[in-house]
């Protein structure tokens, strides 16, 4: 259980260290390889440790839970594809309600007007989150399972992303072409309670990946197309912390017994067998 987060760290802090002493941009030429190459670290550590304890078969396992559109019903897909815009709304009028600010919507339409912008935006929103989400989740957060409750384990899951993500506000440019100004002392629980309403996503559709990535990227696109002010982001702490007690404490998908070593695609000599149907919310 600790070889992800040693891999997952480890490799990533060891790639991004040069960023850290330049005052180059993140995006410029070489520093973009190193970056890269660091936050390739949760698909090297899943993978990497899926092949030698489950061998091809888990990561054959891992595959198909990435691209199985079938494990995510009807109401999940709304969830998936919902949950952040309304969520974002509500933040917003109550940060205008509450007088945080006057203006707390500025909706990008450059975002999708310009091909370099949009395509730049789908880049941080989509494939960043689905190298991180076939080991976070496709992975460690099944071994977690194993051993703790969702809620525990998406406790333990979220903090080692939080610390994976706090380079980022060092990183020269790293937000140089978003709205999105986040420091450390609201960004990082919040990447902690982001983590238990993916956990709820992610059981509650049968252990997907693919919604775990689309319920992910949709969080980075939605606030960036809303155009969020950035004093709104403090006070979302607060909104984080409701919604992910009310799914920690409502849900049946974050109350089910641990994973099966042979649900992950492990044929252990004795599996423990749990019933992994999907549950409503």
């Amino acid at each position: 259980m600790l070889g992800f987060p040693v891999i997952y760290l480890g490799w990533a802090y060891l790639f991004w260290l040069p960023i850290f002493i330049s005052s180059e941009s993140v995006w410029s030429f070489p520093k973009v390889l190193l970056f890269l190459a660091g936050g390739a670290s949760p698909l090297v550590a899943g993978v990497v440790l899926a092949g030698l304890t489950g061998g091809r078969q888990r990561i054959r396992n891992m595959g198909s839970r990435l691209i199985e559109v079938r494990r995510i019903g009807l109401h999940w897909l709304a969830v998936v594809l919902l949950f952040w815009l309304a969520f974002d709304l509500i933040m917003a009028g109550a940060a205008f309600v509450f007088g945080v600010t006057d203006r707390p919507l500025d909706i990008a339409w450059n975002v999708v007007s310009t091909p370099r912008s949009l395509a730049f935006m789908l880049l941080l929103s989509f494939v960043f989150p689905a190298v991180e989400e076939v080991g976070l989740r496709g992975y460690w957060l099944d071994e977690l399972q194993q051993r703790f409750s969702p809620t525990v384990a998406g406790l333990i899951n979220g903090t080692a992303w939080a610390v994976w993500h706090a380079p980022f506000v060092w990183f020269p440019g790293y937000y140089a072409n978003t709205t999105f100004n986040p420091e450390l002392w609201w960004w990082l629980p919040s990447i902690v309670l982001h983590t238990l309403l993916i956990v709820w996503v992610y059981n509650g559709t049968d252990r997907s990946i693919l919604a775990a990535l689309l319920f992910h990227g949709m969080m980075n696109l939605t606030g960036e197309f809303l155009g969020l002010a950035p004093e709104i982001f403090p006070f979302m702490l607060i909104g984080n912390f409701v919604a992910a007690a009310l799914v920690v404490a409502g849900s049946r998908s974050m109350r089910r017994g641990p994973v099966s070593a042979s649900s992950q695609g492990v044929n252990p000599a004795t599996p423990c067998e749990v019933d992994l149907n999907r549950d409503p919310a």
